[in-house]
């Protein structure tokens, strides 16, 4: 396979030359409002991209994750896979990227799904997080069957479903199937917005549970009677924040999680219920509530013990069984992601860290990612181990209001993603 000077600056000029069409492509995806929750347009975005690769000579399956969190008739978790074969064995490189994108919120200047262009950027729910880099990915494996730079081995691109609500659906679901294990794939590239300049080797640990303060309904008049679960809540949130967070904030971590304020460990609350519904006009009536639901989201590091973790909200909750009068509590885990850390000598990470050098004349930056994301589920479940992510867009404008990718970090980084592939198909 040519990896000389010549074939590589024609690569280049040739993905350069399509700026136009990755950037369309970008728009197209942005204007299909693929809304987790509850799982919107999920199969219209998949047979976009799946029409598109068909067209090159790819062979395309559409994998529902039956049976996954929120699949349904009415929002079906289609996923796409699509595959194309050189004419001798050689090494699979694969590329995905999630198609879900969460909700768009408020304080928007632009609408969040016209995938507006402007000052060489394109805006749009889900641009950097993650559609620019699925469509870089795209143009980089096209650019690469345009030159003639497949004579082995064979190019996959998925577009998967639910990564932003733990992935079950997609990655989860097609690892158990197989589709993230050797024989069939050997290295895994998914274009999280970790800025173009980073290979993103893991990730750090999460921990997600629900706790659920109980009590006794009375007259709100005569609080007195019953037993409210919302003050019982209050003082778990006050031993949070007077005890717990403070010794979070002690501990570090020796990977390089970015942002700096990632390197310790963080618990977040997530949501709290408590009381009577407000799905309805009117005023409540008055009533001390009975129950009270709130989800934590715990991040830890590689050097903690995932046991331990866990450990420290029982040890508050059961000093307060024991000493707050009234206090019941059940607790609930509602998800868990150990820890990882690809090796930072690992084929992949070389490939990308040297492909980065020569596009963009700097060193590579290698960094962990503060949340979690996909590779959770091809090392644990697919036990793939060669997987990183790597992709246009800068992680802090995920989830953020006028989310934008920038255009020339998109063609930056569908080269390194060509230059990559070319590596790692020499690499035997």
């Amino acid at each position: 396979m040519p990896t000389d000077a010549v074939a590589r600056e024609a690569l280049f000029r040739r993905i350069g030359e399509r700026r136009e069409e990755l950037v369309a492509l970008t728009r197209d995806l942005i204007r299909i409002p693929t809304v987790n929750p509850p799982g919107d347009a999920y199969t219209d975005c998949a047979e976009l991209i799946g029409r598109r690769l068909a067209a090159r000579g790819f062979q395309v399956e559409y994998v529902r994750g039956v049976g996954a969190a929120g699949d349904s008739d009415r929002y079906p978790r289609t996923n796409v896979v699509a595959r194309i074969e050189g004419p001798r064995p050689g090494p699979c490189v694969h590329f995905n990227g999630h198609i879900d994108v969460v909700p768009a919120g408020e304080g928007w200047t632009v609408d969040p799904f016209a995938g507006v262009v402007k000052d060489g950027r394109v805006y749009g729910r889900g641009a950097c997080d993650m559609k620019g880099g699925i469509a870089a990915s795209i143009i980089a494996v096209e650019a690469l069957l345009d030159e003639g730079l497949l004579p082995a081995g064979a190019l996959e691109v998925s577009g998967t479903v639910d990564e932003e609500s733990g992935g079950y659906g997609g990655v989860g679901h097609l690892a158990k199937l197989g589709y993230f294990s050797r024989p069939r794939v050997d290295h895994v590239i998914i274009p999280e917005p970790l800025n173009v300049d980073r290979v993103c080797i893991g990730h750090r640990g999460v921990w997600w549970a629900e706790i659920e303060t109980r009590g006794r309904v009375a007259h709100g008049s005569m609080p007195f009677l019953g037993n409210c679960a919302v003050r019982h809540m209050g003082a778990v949130l006050h031993r949070i924040e007077e005890e717990l967070i403070p010794r979070l904030a002690a501990k570090r971590t020796a990977m390089p999680v970015v942002p700096e304020g990632a390197r310790q460990s963080t618990i977040n609350i997530n949501a709290i219920h408590g009381g009577q519904r407000e799905d309805h006009d009117g005023l409540p009536s008055p009533m001390v509530p009975d129950r009270c639901r709130m989800v934590i989201d715990r991040r830890y590091l590689i050097e903690e013990d995932p046991g331990e973790v866990r450990a420290e909200i029982v040890a508050i909750l059961e000093d307060l069984r024991r000493n707050r009068a009234g206090f019941e509590y059940e607790l609930r885990e509602v998800l868990a992601f150990l820890p990882t850390m690809t090796d930072a000598d690992a084929p992949v990470v070389r490939a990308v860290a040297a492909a980065i050098e020569t596009v963009l004349g700097q060193p590579a930056t290698q960094v962990v990612s503060p949340g979690t994301y996909d590779q959770k589920h091809v090392v644990r479940v697919g036990q793939l181990k060669d997987c990183i992510a790597y992709g246009p867009g800068i992680l802090d404008l995920a989830h953020q209001p006028d989310e934008y990718v920038g255009i020339d970090d998109m063609v930056h980084s569908a080269q390194v993603m060509a230059l990559s592939v070319l590596s790692l198909m020499n690499s035997r």
